[in-house]
This record gives structure tokens, C-alpha cells and sequence, in this order.
């Protein structure tokens, strides 16, 4: 049965994009029939993300009426299946929101792990990746603005009888930041299932429109998203960055390191 993961936030500018098409990516190279689909019709990024922008079909079509949704699924690293919105505004304007429940039921019976990226704040747009997901992950940055507004989509998400499965925090540094994961955890009422690091190379993979998973995979963010990506699908062993010694250094080093400067601040 298709596990479905809405990726979502309270604001725009967290990470969420990219870090959906990386775990995305990431699941599919651990061997899952993987579906990624971009639902912020208004605000697409993921095409972008993954060089899918001048693909001829998109949701914005198939919210339009014009193609079945299996003509706007195209393969991405790993084989993951990728499903991107448009980038214009004429696309805009003839996609219907309301036709987007009906494109996901048909999604699900595609793949064994669906994400959906979904709207940043909110809308009316975001209500139906939120509610039809068996689980939503709040992606949030270590900022009291960041998790007021995570805190919003989570109520949100529980007024329409979704289920919020846990925080991720995102583009963490090791100097002291303006909430902790203890706070963070008080505030929201859910676990911080993932801390990902500020890492330079994210925004480099980016440029070369490429998953840092794949771009660099011995970097810090790609062994938090290695984790993370094992954690979601159950997988117990994952694969490591680099040689062990590699890994022991990047995972007990820099991210234990980080994890020490968020857990022990007080606010």
C-alpha cells in the first residue's frame, strides 16, 4: 500500500523544495518506487530543481484538463518518478486547484512512496496536500518567525484531520539560533524527527540543477538526508558517505557537534 508524505511549511524559504526532490531522490536509490509531485501550482520550484522546467506537460496541464496525469511523470536521479508544476503564468490561470485530489488518487496507485510538495503558508491551494497525506513534515528553520509559522500549518493540518508526523530543521548551523529543538518540540506538540545542516553545497548542486544526494554525497546535508530517507521508508542500514572513517568524522563530528549547539540552548 502507497505511503503518502505531504512535505510542508509555514513559509517560503526553508528548504522545502529541495529537500523534498532530495529525499525523493535518495529514497528511490534505496530501491522504492518513488513519486514526486510538486502540488504549489502557483509557485512551481521543483521542475526547476531537478531541470525539468521546459518539460511539454506538467500539472498545470492536467489540472487544465488537457493531458492525464501519466503523460506530466517524468524520471528523475535514481529513477524517481517526478511530477512538476509549471512555471507560467497562462499555466496558472487554466489550472483548476479542485481537479488535484483526483491527480493524486491516480498518483498513488503508481508508486510504493508519494511526497508532495506542497504550497508554503496558507492557502487554498495547500489544504488538499494536507489533508490527503497520511502524514505531513513540517520543514523549519531555526527561527522564532519559521516555527510560529509551522505552527499555524500544523493546526491547520489537524483542523482538517490530517496527521502531523514531526518536524524537520532545516539549514541548522552550529552558532546559537533563535529556538531550540526542545522548544521547538514544546511549542508544536511533535518530535524533531531530522536535523539538516546549513551546507554550502546544497546551493551548489542547485546550480547545476542536481539533488546534493547525487552532486555530493559525502557532504553534511546528504548524510542527514541519507538518515532521513532510511527512516522513512524503515530502512534500518543506510548508505554512508564515503569510506567509514569518512562517515564516523561527518556524522559523530560536524552533526553531533550541531546537535549539541541546538539541544543545550535555552530560550
Amino acid at each position: 500500500m502507497v505511503k503518502v508524505y505531504t512535505i510542508a511549511s509555514g513559509k517560503g524559504g526553508t528548504g522545502k523544495t529541495t529537500l523534498t526532490a532530495n529525499l525523493g531522490t535518495m529514497m528511490a536509490g534505496y530501491g522504492k518506487k518513488i513519486c514526486i509531485m510538486d502540488a504549489d501550482i502557483g509557485m512551481a520550484n521543483l521542475g526547476l530543481i531537478l531541470g525539468l522546467e521546459n518539460v511539454p506537460i506538467t500539472l498545470h496541464e492536467v489540472l487544465a484538463g488537457k493531458a492525464p496525469v501519466s503523460e506530466a511523470i517524468y524520471e528523475g536521479p535514481n529513477g524517481v518518478n517526478v511530477v512538476p508544476s509549471g512555471i507560467s503564468l497562462k499555466g496558472f490561470q487554466d489550472a483548476d486547484p479542485e481537479k488535484l485530489r483526483e491527480v493524486l488518487m491516480e498518483l498513488v496507485d503508481t508508486c510504493e512512496y508519494l511526497l508532495i510538495d506542497a504550497p508554503a503558508g496558507i492557502s487554498r491551494d495547500g489544504v488538499i496536500p494536507l489533508a490527503i497525506a497520511d502524514e505531513v513534515i513540517l520543514v523549519v528553520n531555526p527561527e522564532l518567525s519559521s516555527m510560529v509559522d509551522a505552527l499555524k500549518t500544523k493546526i491547520l493540518t489537524e483542523l482538517i484531520g490530517g496527521n502531523v508526523k514531526g518536524v524537520i530543521l532545516n539549514k541548522a548551523t552550529l552558532e546559537n539560533t533563535e529556538i531550540s529543538k526542545q522548544k521547538m518540540e514544546e511549542v508544536l506538540g511533535v518530535k524533531v524527527i531530522s536535523i539538516i545542516p546549513d551546507d554550502p553545497n546544497v546551493r551548489k548542486s542547485a546550480a547545476y540543477q542536481s539533488p546534493v544526494v547525487i552532486k555530493y554525497p559525502n557532504s553534511d546535508a546528504s548524510v542527514a538526508i541519507k538518515k532521513l530517507a532510511a527512516d522513512l521508508i524503515g530502512k534500518e542500514d543506510y548508505i554512508t558517505a564515503g569510506t567509514e572513517e569518512d562517515e564516523k568524522f561527518t556524522t559523530e563530528g560536524f552533526l553531533d557537534r550541531l546537535a549539541r549547539s541546538l539541544f543545550r540552548r535555552k530560550i
